[in-house]
């Protein structure tokens, strides 16, 4: 009882989305400070069912100590985008406040949610936490882009915040965990991130999930294969012939890409990983024009 109402106290906003007349509808929307819903009458041809949602803040960003949890659901074969109108600005922290932002969203049977924001930009000191968790059917349909940048360049901050967690967990209708992943960057526990990081300046992940993203799955993992296998066999201008002293290669490519399956068909996926990063691993920890790093995930289960 005591965590309901907790829920109710931090919920700032949530949205249902149904059929009504055949086609995807707001049937339920609420926000309240500091979060607004903005969805437009009309995007793209009036031929595409679908639902678009720009989330924003009060004030351009979140402040520090912010708690925000926003729930969705998705009816039955409908479909709903959700986006945001610029970069997530997460402001520094005061004292040890950690500013959290909080997603629950329900996915019905045949539906599609896409979960595609601008990137996350941490000011430094910053202190911020997301958790983002699916509940979905077995042939629900998700895409979930989750992305950081390394901060206010024009301000001298590159990866200069205390903390950055991002979760994204996904469960099928009975409970069954389909997905769960973390990623966290602590100043505290690991020291400076931006020699953790290097020159990159953002790190992405994309998830698809379910048969209506199949052709699309299938396209990014050859994509991705391809383009990595060229830059890490066949060094062009992003990858230097020299070496060091030590034998490694001075320079790594200005994008790194790993893509992997979930479900169970997961073997391929992790053994493509593991042969990926020993090759990096390989070519040394020296990094120069290099900017972008990027994982995808795709579920091929039936």
């Amino acid at each position: 009882m005591g965590n309901e109402q907790e829920d109710k106290e931090m919920e700032m906003g949530s949205i249902v989305v149904e059929k009504v007349g055949g086609r995807s509808s707001v049937v339920h929307c609420f926000s309240r400070y500091p979060v607004k819903f903005i969805i437009p009458k009309k995007v793209g041809s009036s031929r595409t069912d679908v639902v678009w949602v720009y989330a924003l803040n009060y004030g351009g960003g979140i402040v520090s100590g912010d708690q925000i949890l926003c729930k969705f659901s998705v009816g039955d074969c409908c479909t709903m985008v959700l986006t945001t109108q610029g970069s997530t600005k997460v402001y520094k922290s005061v004292g040890s406040k950690c500013s959290k932002q909080l997603l629950e969203a329900r996915v019905g049977s045949n539906a599609l949610l896409a979960i595609i924001p601008d990137p996350v930009t941490c000011f430094s000191t910053a202190r911020y936490y997301q958790k983002q968790v699916f509940n979905v059917s077995s042939n629900s349909n998700l895409v979930i882009v989750d992305w950081i940048t390394s901060g206010r360049h024009e301000s001298g901050e590159k990866w200069d915040f205390d903390l950055y967690r991002s979760i994204n967990n996904i469960f099928l209708e009975d409970g069954e965990p389909l997905f769960l992943d973390t990623m966290s960057l602590e100043k505290e526990k690991i020291g400076c991130i931006h020699e953790l990081v290097q020159d990159y300046q953002v790190i992405a992940m994309i998830l698809l999930l379910g048969p209506k993203l199949q052709f699309v799955q299938n396209l990014v993992q050859d994509k991705v294969k391809g383009i990595m296998s060229e830059q890490l066999q066949h060094p062009s201008g992003a990858l230097s012939h020299k070496r060091n002293e030590a034998g490694y290669f001075i320079s790594k490519p200005s994008l790194m890409a790993s893509c992997s399956v979930f479900g169970t068909k997961n073997q391929f996926g992790h053994i493509w990983l593991e042969s990926f990063y020993k090759s990096i691993e390989t070519r040394g920890r020296k990094t120069r024009n290099a900017n972008f790093m990027i994982s995808a995930h795709s579920n091929l289960y039936k």
